[in-house]
């Protein structure tokens, strides 16, 4: 083996792989399914997917192997079932200046978005997520999701079109 090549078996190449990209899977698969626990199953099983297949992945292709083996699962898991994105409530602040009518008026608009954010379609759900929530670049997302950067675009653009039809007359 060539010494510039850094192979996945050893512990510390792996552990630098998890540390790189366990939080960018999690998200990806969770922005899918909006489940966190198979969110974090998936990431798991990617995981040991890659140390049973170290020998046979390279170092600079584990990434995009793990996001491939995630993408599976993750179809596997759900093919016959429709998806739909649960947010966790945001925590409310123990004290503050704004009236109650606007507290609520927040709150319902906060409800509305996330209702409009989990109608979308997965597709549109996944880039739009993977832009706004973890500041990822059209590259960047064209990469994880395995599209071109035009498919991000279109993607990104009707899923803000469909918000501002859902939330436009609030």
């Amino acid at each position: 083996m060539n010494r510039d090549t850094k192979s996945v078996c050893e512990q510390k190449n792996y552990e630098q792989l998890f540390n790189a990209h366990s939080k960018t899977l999690f998200n990806f698969i969770y922005y899918k399914c909006g489940d966190t626990q198979q969110a974090e199953d998936i990431v798991q099983d990617a995981f040991v997917k890659l140390w049973r297949n170290c020998a046979k992945v390279h170092f600079q292709k584990a990434k995009s192997f793990l996001f491939t083996v995630a993408r599976n699962l993750f179809l596997n898991e759900v093919a016959h079932k429709k998806i739909v994105l649960q947010h966790e409530a945001a925590p409310t602040k123990s004290s503050t200046n704004e009236t109650p009518e606007f507290l609520l008026e927040e709150q319902e608009f906060m409800l509305k978005l996330k209702n409009a954010i989990a109608n979308l379609p997965e597709k549109q759900r996944e880039v739009f997520l993977l832009s706004r929530i973890d500041k990822k670049t059209y590259a960047e997302i064209s990469e994880l999701v395995g599209i071109s950067v035009k498919a991000v675009e279109k993607r990104m653009s009707l899923a803000l079109m469909a918000l501002r039809d859902k939330l436009g007359n609030i």
